[in-house]
């Protein structure tokens, strides 16, 4: 079973910025699409962003479009959020997820399309 644990939540304030890390401890990381979901408190766990398994093609939420950039270096076997202009909205636990097709279509969106979930990392955006 492949293994996530993401890392860098934190506390920042309105308009900062955030880089969450995902590493993956399988060796077949290379073959799955990565996403990111969100939770936050009193909420349904929604989608935020997901990238194949080049790297090629992303496809975000569009309450994240322009501020967040999904990024992965499979040399590394870790997939990153890189959060800008966050707001008190962007508030929640970040959770990855491996997606073992390795494409990404619009069912991407759906967390019930992956097959490994990480822990979560919580970020606080402030006002």
């Amino acid at each position: 079973q492949e293994q996530l644990v993401e890392s860098g939540g934190g506390l920042v304030q309105a308009g900062g910025s955030l880089r969450l890390s995902c590493a993956a401890s399988g060796r077949t990381f290379n073959s799955y699409a990565m996403g990111w979901f969100r939770q936050a408190p009193g909420k349904e766990r929604e989608f935020v962003a997901a990238i194949s398994r080049s790297g090629r093609s992303t496809i975000y939420a569009d309450s994240v479009k322009g501020r967040f950039t999904i990024s992965r270096d499979n040399a590394k076997n870790t997939v990153y959020l890189q959060m800008n202009s966050l707001k008190p909205e962007d508030t929640a636990v970040y959770f990855c997820a491996a997606d073992q097709k390795g494409y990404i279509t619009t069912t991407s969106s759906s967390s019930f399309m992956y097959d490994y979930w990480g822990q979560g990392t919580q970020v606080t955006v402030s006002s």
